[in-house]
Order: C-alpha cells, then structure tokens, then sequence
C-alpha cells in the first residue's frame, strides 16, 4: 500500500474577474482559495530531494495563471484550478480546491460565498 501525505495552501487572495455578472467582470473581485493535494510519499523522505515532491510554488503559480482566465462561475474556476494541476503533477491521486468569492455583491453584508471540489 502506498503511503500519501497531503500538501496544503491556505488563504491564497488573488483578485479575479470571475461572476455572473458583467459589472463583476469588469471591475473584479476578491477571491480566496484553499487547497488539499493527496499525493504519494514515494522516496520522499529518504531522498529529501524537493524534485520528488509536488513542488507547491509550481501549484501556486498554476492557482495564480488559472484565476486569470474569468469564468462566470467559482464552480468553474475551482473545476479549472484542479484541472490544470492534475496536468502538471499526474501523479497526484486528489485535489481538494475551495473558491471563495470575498464580500460578494448579494445585496447585503456577507462574508464569503465559497465552493468545494473534489477530483
């Protein structure tokens, strides 16, 4: 049985242009998202070499390009983010991605409207 160990990134704030709404996507939003990447150990920890790990500047980067790209919905994005990470790193047995739209334009006070995916 192979061992997996997870790698998270918590509270990463981008501003994206992601809504259902034009003006949303014109002027933007705040966005927060948070992810749990399940993945073998492998060699790992007798190798200590960071290029058998899922090297997480790389997931960061792939989280920061992907929220450029606007979509109507988080749904999407979040859909999208996990997407393109599996792409990068096959390896990788699941991918937890949530997307949170901060203070989202509903009409009255709200924190955050957020999904969670799971591929």
């Amino acid at each position: 049985m192979k061992t997996l160990y997870t790698i998270r990134l918590d509270g990463i704030y981008l501003r994206a242009y992601h809504g259902c709404y034009d003006l949303e996507q014109q002027v933007g939003n705040r966005f927060r998202v948070d992810l749990a990447i399940r993945t073998p150990l492998g060699d790992l920890p007798s190798s200590d070499d960071v290029r058998d790990a899922v090297n997480y500047l790389t997931v960061f980067e792939i989280v920061e390009q992907t929220m450029k790209r606007t979509q109507r919905t988080i749904e999407a994005a979040a859909a999208n983010i996990i997407e393109a990470i599996k792409e990068r790193f096959p390896e990788i047995v699941e991918v937890e991605c949530t997307v949170a739209k901060i203070a989202p334009p509903l009409g009255g006070k709200i924190d955050k409207v957020s999904v969670t995916l799971i591929g």
